[in-house]
């Protein structure tokens, strides 16, 4: 059971300046989160609050005939934990290859399948070996879990294999692109005959391997949604522990790096000390906006700190070569770190004068949840991989305008109601919504923590909230969309029993709610 709820947690977390008009069409979610500042909330509105979504038959197939306000299903693998995005009439989702769409690929495998967004219809898949290196760096059967971003014809993904990718949107149409020009061989795995490639296979552009290039440790997945600001990519590494949780391989290497777009050159990384604190693994995704004005980075990290960086790194050059240590590349400009945090109160670290060890339920965690910057402010939960089970948490806000260690000058608010959490929050019209692990949703004030209503689920959460279309909605690991409306008063409008586990985030785009499940992907539609 244990090793079942540690390959579903490991997917989970398996998101110039003016990028809006840059990404996809108006109604469309390129990216986790949807915008930059991750804030989970969509435009759209006719969202359906009831659907019947069918039973499966003797193959797993559902009869559509034989549902309700049910757009389009599409079949996933035998597991699925990446959220999904949609972009330029696509649709990608990160998942395994428990159902092969193409023969040729066999065993186990990260798959990103594109789809059609207007059918559900299969249009090509990137086929990502599994590393060698077993379990402790890329868990098996829980493929590729991290979200897409999605700019214009280019897809950016970060692979089971600690890579990030650029690929082309359209997928493989007879020729490459280019300049990587090996996908037969990369899809095949190192030292395996070369697949050859055609319709339904991915077209690579470039690759950047972190493992390689920075001597990353990814702790047992790697997950991180890619940030696209201008020509620059902000990656989470996931450099984390070994199989022992007890050991950091590559202590001096990078939590945070960024890359060019066009390239994949590396161009600048952190040096905030991340890796040598880190209690198990960065999972977080950067977020980005502005305080006072100025535009800002934030990255929530695995040493249960949230951080602020300067975006505009080439004003911060690298040490010399002699000075940098290793996994640091020297001559490498820096992420300049403008502010740290200290997430988890004092209590859940000291006890009776003695330190908490990390893992005890009443003890300190990192953060995974991605944080949401709006209105000068930073909202981010702390909790660990669901493995730990339940604990005690803390949601924070912080003033985004301070500078330097800021963990006792710069916490607006700490609501330490909410539980060990590893989802995003929400903000919408003067309300906060978070989930935590424990399945409880809260309603909270954004300007003082104090909490509205909460509700629980029954069951563990793994997503985040999505707001759309006046209404607040959740998935938790019983199957159950929880369906709320966006009020300071608890109103609980219906759920949507999926019959399986939901343990992605609800995605609503040009009038659609997408919801992934273990095995199938949603397209729910107001009839």
């Amino acid at each position: 059971m244990m090793h079942l709820l540690k390959r579903a947690w490991i997917g989970v977390v398996c998101l110039g300046f003016s990028f809006a008009a840059t990404f996809a069409l108006a109604g469309d979610w390129p990216m986790w989160g949807g915008t930059p500042s991750r804030n989970m909330v969509s435009q759209e509105k006719g969202l359906p609050v009831s659907a019947d979504v069918g039973q499966p038959g003797e193959n797993g197939a559902i009869d559509l005939s034989k549902t309700k306000n049910v757009k389009w299903i599409a079949k996933l693998g035998s597991a699925a934990y990446g959220n999904a995005v949609v972009a330029n009439g696509r649709v990608f989702l990160g998942t395994n290859n428990g159902t092969p769409r193409l023969t040729k690929y066999a065993g186990d495998y990260g798959i990103l399948l594109c789809l059609d967004e207007a059918s559900g219809k299969f249009l090509w898949q990137l086929a990502v070996p599994k590393l060698s290196a077993g379990k402790n760096r890329d868990w098996e059967q829980v493929g590729l879990c991290c979200s897409p971003t999605v700019q214009g014809d280019r897809v950016y993904i970060v692979t089971n294999r600690c890579e990030v990718l650029c690929l082309a949107a359209q997928g493989f149409n007879g020729k490459n692109e280019g300049p990587f020009t090996d996908e037969a061989q990369y899809t095949a795995g190192p030292g395996k005959p070369p697949i050859a490639q055609g319709a339904g296979d991915a077209d690579v552009i470039w690759r950047y391997d972190m493992r390689d290039e920075l001597g990353i440790f990814p702790h047992n997945m790697t997950s991180s949604s890619v940030l696209v600001i201008g020509d620059h990519l902000f990656v989470t590494t996931s450099n984390g522990m070994d199989w022992s949780d007890k050991h950091m391989p590559a202590p001096d290497a990078p939590a945070l790096i960024c890359l060019d777009k066009n390239s994949g050159k590396l161009l600048a990384v952190e040096r905030s000390g991340i890796s040598r604190r880190t209690l198990t693994s960065n999972w977080s995704s950067p977020a980005y906006g502005s305080a006072d004005g100025k535009p800002m980075l934030v990255f929530g990290a695995g040493d249960g700190f949230c951080y602020g960086f300067d975006p505009d790194f080439v004003a911060h050059p690298g040490p010399a070569a002699k000075a940098s240590a290793p996994g640091a590349p020297p001559n490498v400009p820096t992420i300049k770190e403008l502010w740290r945090c200290d997430c988890n109160p004092l209590s859940h670290k000291i006890k009776d004068g003695k330190p908490i060890k990390y893992g005890d339920a009443d003890g300190p965690s990192e953060i995974i949840a991605t944080p949401v910057i709006d209105h000068d402010r930073v909202y981010v939960a702390v909790g660990q991989e669901p493995e730990q089970g339940e604990g005690i948490g803390a949601l924070t806000c912080i003033d985004a305008t301070k500078t330097g260690d800021i963990t006792q000058t710069g916490k607006i608010w700490v609501n330490d109601k909410v539980g060990r959490s590893i989802s995003t929050v929400s903000i919408s019209d003067d309300m906060l919504f978070i989930c935590d692990f424990a399945g409880i949703i809260h309603c909270l004030d954004p300007q003082t923590g104090k909490e509205f209503w909460n509700h629980d689920t029954e069951a563990h959460i793994w997503g985040s909230t999505l707001v759309a279309d006046g209404k607040v909605y959740a998935g938790n690991e019983n199957g159950l969309l929880n369906i709320f409306a966006l009020s300071k008063e608890k109103k609980l409008l219906g759920t949507i029993d999926f019959k399986d586990a939901v343990y992605s985030t609800p995605v609503a785009a040009n009038g659609v709610l997408f919801i992934a499940t273990q095995n199938n992907l949603f397209a729910l539609q107001q009839k």
